[in-house]
């Protein structure tokens, strides 16, 4: 654990970050210190600045997350605006179907046919797909060799065990 004396909170006040001090002020106290006590304090040096890198790179990764999310935020707006858009598009295209064929309604059915064929055909690819999914059989295996592998440990740990149990 690290001293509070080597821990900053921000400027609200909350967000305890740990940090090592660049200099101390009991210098020449730390001249006359012992061995043990030096490597005791280069350990917990050592262990606070692995967690100050830790928490940074936390820190980092959760800024960079929320900017990812907002930017797919963005682009899921952008897909809902754009399907809706080709609403428009499929009436454009049966309108210029009628223009051509003088007739409304063959030219809106065949829209509607093209898009449920459009369907159909999408749902077939993605259900063939779907179909050709199978079981992680190697990572099945693994977890199977690795619990065998800790059966007879676990066995030989329990005739090792006392016959009484506090």
């Amino acid at each position: 654990m690290t001293s509070p004396k080597h821990e900053r909170t921000g400027p609200d006040g909350v967000g305890a970050v740990p940090y090592l001090p660049l200099s101390s002020d009991e210098e020449a106290a730390a001249a006359e210190q012992s061995i043990g006590k030096l490597v005791g304090d280069a350990t917990q040096h050592l262990s606070t600045l692995v967690r100050a890198e830790v928490e940074l790179a936390k820190s980092e990764l959760v800024g960079e997350m929320k900017k990812g999310l907002k930017g797919g935020v963005y682009f899921l707006i952008a897909l809902a605006v754009g399907l809706y858009s080709s609403y428009f598009l499929f009436l454009f295209i049966a309108e210029i179907l009628s223009d051509w064929w003088g007739v409304r309604w063959p030219a809106f059915l065949t829209v509607f046919g093209l898009m449920l064929l459009t369907t159909a055909a999408t749902a077939f690819l993605g259900w063939r797909k779907v179909k050709k999914l199978k079981a992680p059989e190697r990572t099945i295996d693994s977890f199977k060799e690795t619990a065998a592998a800790l059966k007879p440990r676990r066995a030989a740990e329990e005739d090792n065990l006392p016959a009484t149990r506090p």
